[in-house]
């Protein structure tokens, strides 16, 4: 199994970064590949309409060290583990996504891994926006 780092600097503050992504109403208008609706909350979890349908995110508790790592329950109920940091960096914040192949052919983790950084830029246009 192949994992990929993939990542986006964005110039702003580290705290300033996580804040946004850790908002779960942003998720929206950041993360295509999560949620393409409003999210909605159920407990400890995120409910959210997905690409693969609708799908039960939970993120690690709120932390002081970036760490966005979250658990997402597919409609099949297999659960996925996406390790996703928010680092200082010289120029403000680099944003890290864990993208593991699993069962995915190569074709569709080069297509995840694609998917991933048009995320993350679209977090950074959002945020430096």
């Amino acid at each position: 199994m192949k994992s990929t780092h993939v990542s986006q600097v964005i110039a702003a503050p580290a705290s300033r970064v996580y804040d946004f992504a850790a908002n779960p109403d942003n998720l929206p208008r950041w993360a295509a590949g999560l949620a393409q609706a409003e999210v909605r909350r159920d407990g400890e979890d995120l409910v959210a309409a997905s690409p693969m349908g609708d799908v039960r995110v939970r993120f690690a508790p709120p932390n002081d060290f970036g760490v966005l790592d979250h658990d997402v329950t597919l409609p099949s109920g297999e659960v996925v583990n996406n390790p996703l940091r928010v680092l200082d960096h010289p120029d403000g914040a680099e944003v890290v996504f864990t993208v593991r192949q699993l069962a995915a052919s190569d074709d569709d983790f080069a297509r995840d891994c694609a998917a991933v950084a048009r995320d993350l830029e679209a977090l950074r246009e959002l945020v430096e926006g």
